[in-house]
This record gives C-alpha cells, structure tokens and sequence, in this order.
C-alpha cells in the first residue's frame, strides 16, 4: 500500500507524541479510519513491542530498545529507574532497566531523545506469555463453542492482548508494522500489532486457547497478564525455526527439505509466472467473451511481478525470521504451542522429520528469549474427520496424525525425564469435532492453564496437569503389562477402558481388552486391583509383541489419570514401524510414502482387518450363547 509524505508524517507524530488513553486505544476503528504505523519510524522511535497498554516481564531485567539518529543520547524512565543508551550507526538502541516485581498501579515510560520525548502510559508490571502455532492456537474466540459466553464476561483490565502481523521473509526482522491485516480465511481485517486492555470487544479476535490460558492464570494469581500471540494458521514446525539451526540438522529427512526449497528459491522466474498468468487471464477473456458474459470488474490483467517460493510462509524459517525475530530479546515468563497439522501430509518421512526438529525449535525459542529454561507447554495435535469405533478400529489407525502426536510426546518425555522442571504437555485428542479446527478450544486452554499454575505459579498441590507415563512393558502369556508411574482409569461412565490395540510380529493391530491387573481380594473377597499396572490382550492376538493407544486422527480412547481429572492418557506405541508397513504382507517393498493407489490398497486390507475381526467375535458370541 502506497503511503503519501503526509500520512508518514501523520504516523510519526501518532507514535511520537503521549499515547491516547486505554480506553480509546482499546476500541476498534474502521478500516478507512487507520493509518498503519511501519515497524522502524524515522527520528526517535521505540520497538512496536513497546507501546501504551502493554505487560513488562516482572522479575527479570527489562531490555527496552528502538532506533534513533546515529549517535544520539536516549534515556529511558520507567518505575524510579533510568538508563541511557547511544545510537548506533545503524540507528539502533537498547537500554537494560533493573528487575521490577508484579504491580497493577499502570506505569508511564518516557523515552527521551535530542528534541523528541515518547510517552507511553497505562503499562503494568506482570508476566508476558507467547502463543505459538498454527490455525487452532490463532482461530479466535468468537469462532468457537461457548465463545459468546466467554466474550460477554471478558472484562479484565490487567489483561493485555498484543497479536503480531503475519509477516514474510526469510532475512530476520528488527520489526513488525501496526496495521490492519486482511484476512482471505475471514473476508475482514483484523488489527494485528497493537498492546490492547482485554474487553469483550478486544477478546473475541484474540486466540481462544490464548484467552482461556491467561484468564484462568490471571483469575488465580491476580497478577497482570500479557499476551503476545505470534501463531500463524497453515504453518509447519521447520518454518518456525531459525534457518541457521535448520542448517546444523545433518539428517536425511531435513538436508532433502532445505534443498528442495532451495532449488524452488533458485528455480523461480517470476517474470515467466507474469507471462504464465497473462495468458491464463487472456484464455479467460475469451472464454468469457464467447460465453457472451463480462469479465468480473475485480479481474484485471495481471502486471505484479510474484516474489514466489522465498516468501512462502512455509519456506524453512520464514515464519521464525518475520515473527519471532521481531519480538526475540523481549523478556517473557513463557510460550505454549499448538500445531502440527501441516507435517501430516508427508507419512513417515514427515513424522520423523518433526520427531528431529521439534526439540530443536524449543531450544531455539528458549534462546530467542535469553532463557534456556523457559516454561514452553505443548498441545498436542487436534483431531479431524470421522470418529474412530470398534467397527472400523483398524482403517482409522492407518493416519500420520498419530504419528506426529507421538512426536510431540516424545519431545516432551525427553526434556522431562532429563529433569526439565519447565516443559509441559497435554492431549487435546478427545477434544473432537470433524473439522479439523475442533471448536472446543476452551478445555484445551484450561489444561495448558493447569500445567503453567502448578508448576510456575505454586500450585501443585491443588493442581494435577501431567499425563500418566509408562515406565515398564513386560510381553507375558499372550498379554502385554504395563506399569504406569501414577493411577490412570477409564472416563467414569461405567465402561471399559478403550483406546489400546495390540498387534504381533503380523503388525496387524486390533482393540484390545484393558484392564487393571488384579493383585489378590480385599477384606471381602472381591478382586483388589493395581490401578497402576494395565493388562492388554485380544483373542485376534495370541502372541502380542507391541501396543498403541490413541492411534488415529479422531482416536477411540478414554484413559486418564486417576481421582477425578480429564487429563488424557498421551497418544504413544512401543513399537517403531512406520505407516506405510501396516499391517504385513500388502507390499513386497515398504515405500516410502505412500501414493494414492498404495493408501487405498492400505485402507482396503485394514477395512477388511476390521470386518474379520467382527466376524470373529460374532463367532465367539454365537458359541457362548449356544453353550448356554
């Protein structure tokens, strides 16, 4: 969008001059009315980080910078304290202000220059967290089940909202802009870039997840909140990491992905494209003319020369270099992150690929933040399409959802069981609806909300967030024992424990029969049961080497941690055979990944798995009836 001198000068004293108060900033104005304000001004300017309304970061040193004329003296006031700081050559500065603790009594910050002075007020001392992900950590408040409820009552003024553009490029940002986005997804602009009090009006665009999270933490600790939401829908996890990490990953599955993107990098011709889509817009008009119709009056000859696959958003690093560079340095009590359904697409190689760098962005993010133990909680994948049964149990297995699921899990367990005190997890997996943006996001908030209380916020004595964790497998006549480190039970409905199957060396897994493995009577001669030790077995396996819970893109499964919670039994296997190699015998060669005819051949043997498996029990209760 072009901007005239005067609409630049109009944005520089906008940013210049004393902030308007929170209750205007905090009120949306038509699109017509707003003049965007670019990421780095000319003369004296702050980070757009920095603004009127926001949250500092209690207890940590507050790193504030900006830009200036090179040379230039800024002095930074804020709380009793001061710093000064030169400019650069390359007009940048920072200043470091001393730790401060939690207060909601709002702040003024002065940033004074040569001949200019900034003032930002209403700013709260507090904790800072950042969403990250995709689509179901952004997809917003007003979009989900119950929403309207949760907007009526959003009234908090110690919770601060701040959403960050959904830049590209693959150089690292100093900045991002404040404007009005266009959303394609939602046919309307949504304001990205502005520090805003948490109203109704405000929360109803802010991530539902994110929300729900701050509001219960807020609710508990009374200490103020800010939320930075830096999530981006239809991303994958590579592009959330930094390109030189990328870079230092020597494996198979991540030096193919950085060639092949940058071979299309450095294969595209952006003027043979213009030629391409002039073409295809003449072929149109033709059409159209024959037809004895008009060209719709928004088609237009094209003349823009397309930057193409460098600026995907899902080129290897993007979404780091235009999200998260902007912020990284910023002081913040911790992040949580939501996605994964963009590396569903490639099977196995894909899965493995994420199980490679998802550790690696978590460290990346730690260090884009100057803490190498920031609290980072995980949401596993959400689910989509039809719901897994014990009709077609089998067919729903065959999905590289799971895959990923047990890739985050798996992260999680290696950074926990190394002692990190700071990583968190849970399953959003029986929080379904087919859509693969699953409405119910309020839970899944809550849950993060449980893991972030009791373990940064003093509550682990009220609060459980963990899921159950296998600590033991033992294969013993035809059943497979597992020994959980805590109590885990079935949804208290009254039936059995779901979710498990169990296969043998034929890889053909079916639902298997869970139960608590008794261990002797009590005082009245009943069964006395080990509700930490779970037996598996199935009358389709009589020789079982390996199980899954949860396996499926909408799994079957209804095990959680014991006395009263709905914390979910973690999507997980013993085995490692990949997707394209179950059940045995379809392919003479394993491929790689599968094409579309391969999946059906797939699909066809595991629908047929599931209709022997009926006919066998049908069999079974035949007989038993007959014995009677």
């Amino acid at each position: 969008m072009i901007r005239t001198a005067a609409i630049l000068a109009f944005a520089l004293v906008f940013l210049t001059n004393k902030s308007a108060s929170s209750q205007d900033r905090s009120k949306r104005m038509p699109r017509e009315d707003v003049i965007d304000i670019p990421a780095i001004s000319n003369g004296l300017c702050v980070s757009n980080v920095f603004q009127t309304n926001m949250v500092l970061q209690r207890d940590k040193p507050m790193v504030i910078w900006g830009w200036a004329k090179p040379g230039e003296q800024v002095t930074v006031e804020f709380g009793g304290a001061k710093q000064v700081g030169i400019a650069a050559e390359d007009r940048s500065w920072k200043v470091e202000l001393p730790a401060m603790e939690a207060r909601s009594l709002p702040g003024e910050m002065k940033v004074t220059g040569e001949t200019q002075t900034l003032t930002l007020d209403n700013i709260l001392v507090g904790d800072v967290w950042v969403l990250g992900g995709q689509s179901n950590m952004e997809f917003p408040l007003d979009r989900i089940e119950n929403g309207q409820l949760e907007i009526v009552s959003a009234n908090y003024t110690n919770i601060r909202i701040l959403t960050v553009p959904a830049a590209n490029g693959f150089e690292d940002r100093k900045g991002f802009p404040r404007l009005h986005e266009w959303s394609q997804w939602f046919g309307r602009h949504y304001r990205k870039g502005d520090w805003d009090v948490c109203s109704p009006e405000i929360a109803r665009e802010l991530s539902a997840i994110g929300y729900v999270f701050a509001r219960r933490i807020h609710m508990a600790t009374q200490v103020p909140i800010g939320v930075v939401d830096a999530s981006r829908g239809g991303t994958t996890v590579e592009t959330w990491i930094p390109d030189a990490v990328l870079r230092q990953v020597e494996t198979e599955q991540v030096t193919d992905l950085l060639a092949r993107w940058d071979k299309q990098v450095a294969d595209w011709d952006a003027k043979a494209d213009l030629d391409s889509r002039i073409e295809n817009y003449r072929s149109k008009v033709a059409r159209v003319e024959k037809e004895g119709k008009q060209m719709p009056s928004n088609e237009t000859v094209p003349t823009d020369l397309r930057p193409g696959p460098a600026l995907d958003h899902n080129r290897p690093g993007n979404c780091y270099a235009s999200m998260i560079s902007p912020i990284a340095g910023l002081q913040i009590k911790g992040a949580i992150f939501h996605q994964g359904y963009n590396n569903c697409f490639d099977g196995t190689p894909g899965a493995v690929m994420y199980r490679q760098l998802f550790p690696k962005m978590i460290t990346a993010w730690r260090a884009a933040f100057n803490d190498p133990q920031l609290p980072f909680g995980i949401l596993s994948l959400c689910t989509e399409g039809p719901v897994q049964t014990l009709d077609n149990f089998s067919e729903m297995m065959s999905n590289a959802g799971p895959f990923i699921r047990e890739a985050q899990y798996k992260t999680f367990l290696d950074f926990y069981q190394a002692g990190d005190q700071n990583i968190g997890f849970t399953s959003t997996y029986d929080l379904r609806r087919r859509w693969y943006h699953p409405q119910q996001k309020i839970p899944a908030g809550e849950r993060i909300s449980r893991w972030a209380l009791a373990t940064q916020y003093g509550f682990s004595n009220s609060i459980r967030w963990k899921p159950p964790i296998v600590v033991d497998m033992k294969v013993d006549d035809g059943r497979i024992v597992l020994r959980l480190d805590e109590p885990a039970s079935a949804i208290d409905d009254g039936g059995p424990i779901l979710g498990f199957a169990i296969a043998g060396e034929d890889r053909r897994f079916h639902p298997a029969e869970a139960t608590h493995l008794v261990i002797g009577k009590d005082d009245r001669g009943k069964p006395k049961s080990d509700t930490t030790s779970l037996v598996l077995s199935s009358s389709m396996v009589p020789s079982p080497v390996h199980y899954r819970y949860a396996w499926a893109r909408s799994p079957l499964g209804n095990l959680q941690a014991d006395r009263i919670t709905d914390i979910p039994f973690a999507t997980q296997r013993s085995d490692d055979w990949p997707l394209e190699s179950i059940p045995m015998g379809i392919f003479n060669e394993i491929p790689e990944k599968l094409d579309r005819k391969q999946k059906q051949q797939i699909q066809a043997a595991l629908r047929q798995q599931d209709l022997d498996r009926r006919k066998h029990e049908a069999k079974v209760l035949l007989n038993a009836n007959a014995e009677k």
